[in-house]
């Protein structure tokens, strides 16, 4: 019996550690995070905005976005914060979505802009031959987990 609850603490400690390492990784290892100003000038003043709440449907306590979104022609910054968590991508979406299943059914009209790899303010360029303007919403999705994380109607 004893032999049996030493095997199963020791299994818990291990399975602890390997989910906050899972949590923990990303933050680690995030370059440094831009200021709001720099936000507001690497996406420009004409950008469009939008708002990302913690109250969407698919969010959650350990899945959410709050702040603002501003879209430019060339880059698409958050004034804001993010849940912290893995291998989270940027996309671009001709409808507004706020679950899991929204998203598998708008992803193939959607176009994927880059990665998110801070999680307080961050700026994704956009790559050449993306038009911001053929869209209304901005997605951050983590692909690894296949999880929703926020979204916010930009027009």
């Amino acid at each position: 019996m004893k032999k049996l609850l030493l095997l199963f603490t020791h299994l818990a400690a291990i399975g602890l550690g390997f989910a906050l390492g899972i949590y923990a990784l990303p933050i680690l290892i995030a370059p440094p995070a831009p200021t709001v100003a720099e936000v507001g000038a690497q996406v420009g003043a004409n950008a469009l905005t939008g708002q990302f709440k913690r109250d969407l449907k698919g969010s959650d306590a350990l899945h959410w976005g709050e702040g603002t979104v501003s879209v430019g022609t060339r880059s698409i910054g958050l004034a804001g914060r993010l849940a912290p968590g893995p291998d989270y991508k940027l996309y671009l979406s001709p409808e507004f979505v706020e679950t899991e299943d929204d998203f598998f059914r708008v992803k193939p009209r959607m176009v994927r802009v880059g990665d998110v790899k801070t999680f307080e303010n961050f700026v994704v360029p956009v790559p050449e031959g993306i038009d911001p303007a053929r869209f209304t919403t901005v997605v951050v999705w983590c692909e690894t987990f296949n999880q929703f994380i926020t979204a916010a109607r930009y027009r």
